[in-house]
């Protein structure tokens, strides 16, 4: 397996040899006996020209894999410092994928710049065993008995509409004020009509909501909304900086809208490697993180405030 794919990465087999220290007639052998063993050809040879077949394709993309989980479980076994490499096959929503999972990979990919990532954004659950995830971010329930999950965080909503709107039709007061008010709704809630929102005394309302949008994407409601059209429900880190610009303004904040656990789930059957045990570990620190008072919706113009009352003295 490390002559195979020591081939492809080369893209020749004198090439491999040269990087390896190996002889070319060695490294051909190996890569026959590979495909002696696996009973299918991996590799198509001409004179000028070396490529993969599509079995080919797939095995390399296991072998490499495969090869740098070794690697991992040779340094742990000989107790050395274990550095991450290889590929994190991943899904996520793209209601958290864009504001959150984006940057924790750039910040990871930083500190790890050996691992690389292959992301699907999906809102609809995707089969981590049959199309071979090593990980989810799953908002919400975690799916299946047999996954093993790890609880990352809470995601808080926010209550939002443009200055613009509310102007027009007025700020409503209650969620039961809702009704009579256009809702950008999104198509991923499990009752994407219905809004639940629960009051300080911890009673419950419960309140059916229609508009013109609905979509299933969380930042392209938010934008919508921010353009007039209609009151939406987005998670916190979806819409603060439509909140900080002024685009957006939080409405019904005497009421929580629903809380829904974050998790990181993976298939028990597998061996949970370092690069994912760390990535999964980094991720927790990212939800785990308080929001700056730099960065909470209204420090800006608080800090603007103060400012000018700090002027006026120094002028008085």
């Amino acid at each position: 397996m490390t002559a195979f794919a020591a081939v492809v990465e080369a893209g020749s087999f004198a090439q491999a040899a040269q990087r390896r220290n190996w002889s070319t007639s060695s490294l051909s052998r190996l890569v026959a006996a590979l495909e002696a063993h696996l009973g299918a050809r991996l590799l198509n040879r001409t004179t000028r020209k070396l490529s993969l077949t599509e079995s080919g394709q797939a095995y390399y993309e296991h072998c490499v894999q495969l090869l740098a989980e070794i690697d991992e479980a040779e340094a742990i076994a000989g107790q050395a410092a274990v550095a991450p490499r290889g590929r994190i096959r991943m899904t996520c929503s793209l209601l958290i994928g864009v504001p959150v999972i984006a940057p924790a990979i750039a910040s990871f990919c930083a500190r790890h710049p050996a691992v690389r990532f292959d992301v699907t954004l999906a809102n609809q659950r995707l089969d981590l065993v049959e199309q071979g995830f090593d990980l989810a971010v799953r908002i919400g329930s975690v799916g299946a008995e047999s996954l093993v999950a790890r609880r990352l965080g809470e995601m808080s909503v926010t209550c939002a509409a443009a200055p613009e709107y509310l102007r027009r039709h007025g700020t409503p007061g209650t969620p039961a004020d809702l009704v009579q008010h256009q809702c950008v709704t999104y198509a991923a809630m499990a009752t994407p009509g219905q809004w639940s929102f629960t009051d300080r005394s911890g009673a419950r309302h419960d309140v059916r909501v229609s508009g013109p949008l609905h979509a299933d994407d969380g930042e392209f409601l938010a934008a919508a909304a921010a353009a007039g059209l209609g009151i939406v429900i987005e998670p916190e880190y979806t819409v603060r900086g439509l909140i900080e610009r002024g685009q957006l303004v939080r409405i019904l904040a005497d009421y929580n809208g629903p809380r829904a656990e974050i998790w990181a789930v993976y298939p028990s059957r597998r061996h949970l490697s370092a690069k994912v045990r760390l990535f999964v570990d980094h991720l927790a620190a990212t939800f785990a993180a308080p929001v700056s008072a730099s960065a909470a919706p209204g420090a800006r113009k608080k800090r603007t405030e103060g400012t000018k009352r700090a002027k006026r003295r120094r002028r008085t």
